[in-house]
């Protein structure tokens, strides 16, 4: 198993980074579709808190990060890292128990955008920039129907985007600070251990069953593991801000 996850590391490293920020989106939502229905058996804190658990463990299992000898700035890093993934994907949660999936995305767009927005040099980049956003607000009215949004899913769904903000700069901190995925796991194992008290609030005994954590698992793979993986790879290669700018095809997918 760790060999494969070595090989699956090179081939990441090799592949062109937009490639990999396009199979991230495509995975990361698709976790998303299957959360949305487990909400009404552990609740959103009992998901997210499946999901980053699994995560971590998956990560620490198969990776072993050297914990020993990091530096006081490389513990910063991936204790930022933890604390907003942890954030970031309880409000998003939130928020997607609240509102269609969609919209919801296309709320929390708003902070990979501002990270364009502010990342950008020339006027051509503001160009792509606000058509991003132009074509994101369209397929979120397509989806929302014309309708009312419920409120407190709308906040929650810009408290998320910050966090998504937040998460693409410090991704990178971290993707240079770290060798390999070393930094992620670390991070991970954090977002982790925060989220245990809305975990067991929300999902209570629920979590012990057997559908819960199959399907928690596959989320935990699909929306933390494989995606936070390609996109640390890919911030490597990427500044922020186009990284930001890609992150508009979420929306979409979802």
């Amino acid at each position: 198993m760790i060999d494969t996850v070595r090989l699956s590391q090179q081939a990441a490293a090799a592949a062109p980074p937009q490639l990999l920020v396009i199979g991230s989106a495509t995975s990361v939502q698709f976790g998303a579709a299957i959360a949305a229905h487990l909400f009404a058996q552990a609740g959103p804190g009992g998901v997210v808190f499946l999901r980053l658990i699994f995560a971590a463990a998956v990560m620490l299992i198969v990776l072993r990060p050297r914990f020993s000898g990091r530096s006081r700035r490389d513990w910063t890093a991936a204790v930022g890292l933890g604390i907003t993934l942890a954030g970031m994907n309880w409000s998003f949660y939130e928020a997607l128990s609240r509102l269609p999936l969609g919209p919801c995305v296309t709320v929390e767009f708003l902070g990979p955008l501002a990270v364009a927005l502010v990342g950008s040099r020339r006027a051509f980049d503001l160009l792509w920039v606000a058509l991003a956003a132009g074509g994101v607000a369209v397929l979120g009215l397509a989806e929302s129907g014309g309708g009312s949004l419920n409120t407190a899913g709308i906040l929650l769904a810009l408290l998320a985007g910050a966090f998504w903000a937040a998460y693409i700069l410090l991704s990178q901190r971290v993707g240079a600070a770290f060798s390999g995925l070393d930094g992620l796991a670390m991070a991970l194992a954090v977002s982790s251990v925060l989220l245990i008290p809305v975990g067991l609030v929300q999902g209570g005994s629920h979590l012990l069953r057997p559908g819960v954590l199959v399907a928690g698992f596959a989320v935990a793979m699909m929306s933390s593991a494989i995606p936070y993986s390609l996109e640390i790879t890919a911030l490597r290669r990427l500044s922020s801000s186009a990284f930001g700018l890609l992150m508009s095809l979420e929306p979409a997918i979802a």
